[in-house]
């Protein structure tokens, strides 16, 4: 397993996602998963299957301090009256006393200034609660102000990022403030299978358009990705991504697939202004 180090922390660069996975999912897949190799899972308070991954990881017979685990704290709960609560009841759901990873899911949804938000996120550091913090979804500008109001170093931000869009201008900030970026939807809602250029690459390493992509993320500098599969026979597919190189000019071909229409995920009352395309 590659690892990410960013700010301090040290993240398996392939993750196991959870989004959208019902808890009985949860439980058959994730302790598989962690037994194949996977050491980083991820989940969210929105996703209501936090309680699930905990048992999942209970489960899968690997120790809890082997797993780099990571959760989310939704819009609803940034204020300073629910956020430390809503944090603690995570924990508990997860069956820990700390994540590896505490995340802002979504820079809007709260009438809650950003400065405070960010003093959730530290008193989690400073109660024990979390290793690290971070942020999910936020654009450049955002990016910058969050790692200045922060006194614990955000260590991520998790964003949309497959081959149909171009993050060069977020990777590039998180670079410069030595973030890592967490990849998600790396699949493209199910485009990925079907692109030829994908196909084509893969033919040449005997791998899958999927496991070209995941490839292609990790193989970037300071990037991190989530996969995901309810199917079992995929988990070995997803995991195969680590005895094959991408050539600079294959790299090249992946990203020149972006196109100005490539954003899927983007509800309009939680997502921010995003940054245009270089």
């Amino acid at each position: 397993m590659n690892i990410v180090k960013a700010n301090g922390a040290e993240i398996p660069a392939l993750g196991f996602g959870t989004f959208r996975m019902p808890g009985p999912e949860v439980l058959e897949i994730v302790p598989k998963a962690i037994q194949l190799g996977f050491r980083h899972v991820d989940t969210a308070q929105i996703y209501g299957n936090e309680a699930e991954v905990g048992t999942a990881i209970q489960q899968s017979g690997v120790s809890r301090n082997e797993i780099f685990l990571t959760t989310k704290v939704w819009p609803e709960k940034y204020a300073r009256s629910s956020f430390a609560q809503s944090v603690d009841e995570s924990l508990q759901k997860l069956k820990t006393d700390h994540v590896d990873l505490l995340l802002l899911h979504w820079p809007r949804g709260s009438s809650v200034p950003l400065e405070e938000q960010i003093e959730g996120l530290n008193a989690a550091v400073k109660a024990g609660k979390t290793r690290h913090i971070g942020i999910s979804n936020f654009n450049t500008q955002e990016m910058r102000e969050a790692s200045r109001l922060s006194d614990a170093p955000l260590v991520t931000n998790q964003i949309e990022y497959h081959p149909y869009i171009d993050q060069s201008k977020v990777l590039q900030t998180a670079r410069d403030l030595g973030q890592s970026i967490t990849a998600y939807y790396a699949m493209a809602d199910g485009r990925v299978p079907k692109e030829p250029v994908l196909n084509d690459i893969g033919s040449h390493h005997r791998k899958t358009a999927a496991q070209v992509v995941l490839r292609w993320l990790i193989q970037q500098d300071g990037v991190i990705t989530l996969s995901k599969t309810s199917t079992e026979a995929r988990l070995a597919e997803n995991f195969g991504i680590f005895d094959f190189e991408l050539s600079l000019g294959e790299m090249q071909a992946i990203h020149a697939l972006a196109r100005p229409d490539g954003r899927i995920v983007n509800p309009g009352h939680l997502a921010p202004e995003w940054d245009a395309a270089a």
